[in-house]
């Protein structure tokens, strides 16, 4: 076989491989955000006692969503401690797996009506597994990617997994946006909206069947090798923040601000309108489904740029971007301008995009194989319980409070401050190589066994 034969077969491969850990993560992101637009459009109504303040119910039905987020750090610890033991893929099967069943059940639920408290506390129980499965999900999947990926590419290959969460964020936008069209606001409040979640049962099989058909990179197989050859050697979530404390906490630096402008853009900015501003729910969710679509097609655009002129410019414009988006669009989004509007929602994940896409290879280009899984799930899922899970519910109290957007707007500048910051502090990784960020490793540990040995 010539080597323009063995290079067509690996992008092959690996468009394969892409389209693997997209399928899943679309499942798996579909139904996170599902979560988050019922909460704001359904959860408020059916599982929690009636409220004189609207936005009262709005802020209990996020907190049921931020336990999601609180649940993922500890489904990112687990399922990359064991990623980095027994491989992405089989983790990635059990993480859909776990993701789906806790979907459908959810549209299973009785409401506050029919059991009393116990609705809300069967919620608060499924969104803590669902939460658990996606925590350890984004890991194995971007990785699954990005090991496989060539040095030069990989941020262009490993944001793919990224514009999953726009395509699953997107579905889950069409369907509610469907179901609001074809029902009445008491059967879609009575019934409708669960159809969306017994939907999930069709794309976790599809996603589950895709994810059968690739296998670990190569260069996992190779430290798996290693690591069992090399008892001594360890992996996990204590060795990496002994090793690697400051690639952990750089990430989720990083991660602050992107999670939460994003949350902003996608979730809050459904209560400020709806709730605050009093607009019609099916516009709202049709206005984002143009914004999702955006997203979905500029965040590969973003990771090839990242491989061209490097991580830390694209992020570091991203922050800064970031921290003005606020200023912009509450103004806009108080003229009550579908057309405005629709633009600075795609503006605002135009500008997420330049955090996110490249956020796959900048995390794997912190980590050695050998406890990369754990090293990206924490850096990436422990920051979700400060940043993303609380950013609705934050954003709701302070227009509550203070009846005027400018609160929210500070909030983020700060947000995104904490990621410049990050950016400032982190190395500039493009076209880095796994094999010699394994090596840098491998001779660490030898260097420390050896002084060891001799003390």
């Amino acid at each position: 076989m010539s080597s323009t034969e063995k290079a067509v077969k690996a992008r092959s491969g690996l468009k394969k491989v892409v389209a693997a850990s997209m399928a899943g993560t679309i499942v798996e992101w579909y139904e996170f955000f599902l979560y988050a637009s019922a909460a704001t459009l359904v959860f408020n109504h059916i599982f929690f006692p009636a409220s004189d303040n609207p936005l009262d119910n709005i802020i209990k039905a996020f907190l049921t969503y931020a336990v999601g987020f609180v649940a993922r750090p500890l489904g990112g610890i687990v399922f990359g401690h064991f990623g980095d033991k027994y491989g992405r893929k089989k983790l990635l099967q059990l993480a859909i797996i776990l993701v789906g069943a806790a979907t459908f059940l959810m549209g299973c639920l009785p409401t506050f009506d029919q059991v009393g408290y116990a609705a809300p506390i069967l919620l608060i129980m499924l969104r803590f597994l669902q939460g658990f499965a996606v925590g350890g999900e984004w890991g194995g999947a971007v990785l699954l990617v990005a090991e496989h990926s060539p040095d030069k590419e990989r941020g262009f290959w490993a944001s793919w997994p990224q514009a999953a969460v726009p395509a699953g964020n997107l579905i889950a936008t069409v369907v509610l946006l469907t179901l609001s069209w074809t029902l009445s606001p008491e059967a879609f409040l009575a019934w409708g909206w669960r159809v969306g979640f017994w939907l999930s049962v069709i794309i976790v099989a599809v996603g589950y069947y895709i994810r059968t058909k690739v296998s670990d990179a190569p260069i996992f197989a190779e430290a798996q090798a290693e690591m069992e050859q090399r008892k001594s050697t360890s992996y996990g979530v204590l060795e990496v923040l002994r090793r690697y404390p400051r690639g952990v906490f750089t990430a989720m630096g990083l991660r602050f601000g992107e999670n939460i402008l994003y949350y902003l853009v996608v979730t809050f900015s459904i209560t400020y309108l709806s709730a605050h501003l009093q607009m019609d729910t099916a516009v709202i969710l049709l206005l984002l489904l143009f914004a999702h679509v955006v997203h979905f097609c500029v965040i590969p655009l973003v990771g090839r740029l990242t491989d061209r002129i490097g991580r830390k410019p694209v992020y570091a414009a991203g922050a800064i971007l970031g921290a003005l988006w606020g200023f912009m669009a509450f103004p806009v989004f108080d003229t009550k301008n579908d057309i405005v509007i629709v633009l600075v929602l795609m503006v605002g994940l135009v500008i997420h995009a330049l955090m996110y896409s490249g956020q796959p290879a900048i995390m794997a280009e912190m980590f050695p194989t050998r406890m990369r899984y754990s090293g990206v799930s924490l850096g990436y899922q422990v920051t979700s319980i400060v940043a993303g899970s609380l950013a609705p519910v934050i954003a709701t109290m302070l227009l509550s409070r203070f009846g005027t957007w400018v609160p929210i707007a500070i909030y983020l500048v700060i947000a995104c401050g904490v990621s410049l910051v990050a950016v400032i502090a982190m190395r500039e990784t493009k076209g880095a190589s796994l094999r010699e960020i394994d090596e840098e490793d491998r001779r660490r540990v030898e260097a420390e066994t050896a002084a060891t040995a001799t003390s």
